[in-house]
């Protein structure tokens, strides 16, 4: 059966643009509740951290009024939880009356007026992952039709209550109703996740004409450990990873985590770095209301966006493994490069890590650098490519540098 759909999908895609929406030339940035918020129903006993309509609305307000929509991050976007336990008597989805009596229209509207855009969550199943009414094949136009009609801006496809044929299938078939609605929605898919995110299960020259963005991995955990088993997932695959991401098409390594309850302020750091260098999607998931200032001081740093959201969009590469220490290398646009030094020991004082930028294959500015602490916000000078480059980095933590030639 799953050969049979494989080859039902390449010949679709051999005669149909499925993805033809123009989207995401950089990667998305917004908000997300999953990690935080999980799926919490409970508005009697919990009301302000509850997936609803005043969580949302709260959320947009952070988003829109603190600095976070202009530097980029602009969607608003549910996950699981949201949606009543059965669809309406014409067969369509439906909001939980209780915990968005406004519905999905009049709140992708607020959404909206706040100069945001707005996603929503379903899933390619039986089921969504938390047991609510799924996207069925039967009622993937229904779907896409209803979301377009709601205002919608990206839709994040699960794979939860489902199988590979049916995934080979309806991937495709969603990219397709989206397109047909004429709105503009952005497609961010699960697929892969589900399919051990490699060839020969994954094909993503094939994804790539289905999907903007797409989860390749496991879901990320309020944890170092999570955290750090993500980025040496992409690390040992990039081979494979690295040529599928570009403008318009974007792995997805997960949720930022930053100021929830699990990572350190050093390991905070390493993700928005190592994220920046990936090329990875800059999605929130914490709460806007009592975010740290340290962490806001992270996520709103100019640098750090600036290259997450370089225009070449190409991802960067694990170049180095030495002593507990990894180095990783991104090229940007008009021959500037970003360099992120993570150590991974989990305890000692911090480690002096050198190298010179010759070693590290940075020589088409035969002048040199200037050479900028990201996350520090120092200039730390003028480097010619043999000059000896001292990185000292915490445990767990990172050191990420913005090089800038000088011819």
């Amino acid at each position: 059966m799953l050969s049979f759909a494989l080859g039902v999908l390449l010949g679709l895609a051999a005669c149909v643009s499925l993805l033809d929406n123009g989207l995401l030339r950089t990667p998305p940035m917004g908000w997300e509740p999953w990690v935080r918020f999980k799926c919490n129903t409970d508005c009697k006993r919990d009301p302000e951290n509850c997936i609803s309509e005043h969580l949302i609305k709260a959320m947009a307000d952070r988003l829109a009024g603190d600095g976070w929509k202009k530097l980029g991050y602009e969607y608003i976007t549910l996950d699981d939880c949201w949606a009543a336990r059965k669809r309406d008597v014409e067969g369509r989805l439906q909001a939980d009356p209780q915990r968005f009596p406004s519905g999905m229209k009049t709140l992708a509207d607020y959404v909206h007026s706040k100069g945001l855009k707005f996603g929503i969550y379903s899933d390619l199943g039986n089921a969504t992952c938390a047991g609510y009414p799924g996207t069925t094949l039967d009622v993937v136009e229904t779907d896409a039709e209803t979301f377009a009609e709601w205002g919608v801006d990206m839709l994040k496809l699960d794979g939860c209550h489902s199988n590979s044929s049916l995934k080979a299938i309806g991937y495709p078939k969603m990219s397709r109703a989206l397109n047909r609605t004429g709105r503009p929605i952005a497609l961010s898919c699960s697929w892969p996740a589900y399919e051990g995110g490699l060839p020969p299960k994954v094909n993503y020259t094939l994804l790539g004409q289905i999907c903007n963005l797409w989860r390749n991995y496991a879901d990320i955990e309020d944890t170092w450990d999570s955290l750090f088993g993500i980025i040496e997932w992409y690390g040992d695959h990039q081979d494979i990873l690295q040529p599928a991401s570009g403008p318009g098409r974007w792995n997805d390594p997960d949720m930022l985590i930053v100021s929830d309850f699990g990572l350190s302020h050093e390991q905070s750091k390493v993700q928005a770095a190592l994220w920046a260098i990936l090329a990875a999607p800059f999605f929130i998931s914490c709460n806007l209301r009592n975010i740290s200032e340290e962490a806001k001081d992270i996520l709103q740093n100019p640098l750090l966006i600036y290259i997450n959201q370089d225009l070449r969009g190409i991802q960067g590469r694990l170049v180095a493994r030495k002593q507990n220490f990894e180095v990783w290398k991104r090229p940007l646009v008009n021959g500037q490069y970003a360099i992120a030094v993570l150590n991974n020991c989990t305890d000692g004082a911090p480690r002096s890590f050198a190298t010179t930028l010759r070693l590290l294959d940075i020589s088409s500015c035969r002048v040199g650098y200037k050479i900028y602490s990201v996350l520090d916000k120092l200039f730390l000078g003028a480097y010619a490519l043999s000059d000896t480059l001292i990185a000292k980095v915490p445990p767990t933590g990172v050191v990420l540098l913005f090089l800038y030639p000088l011819c």
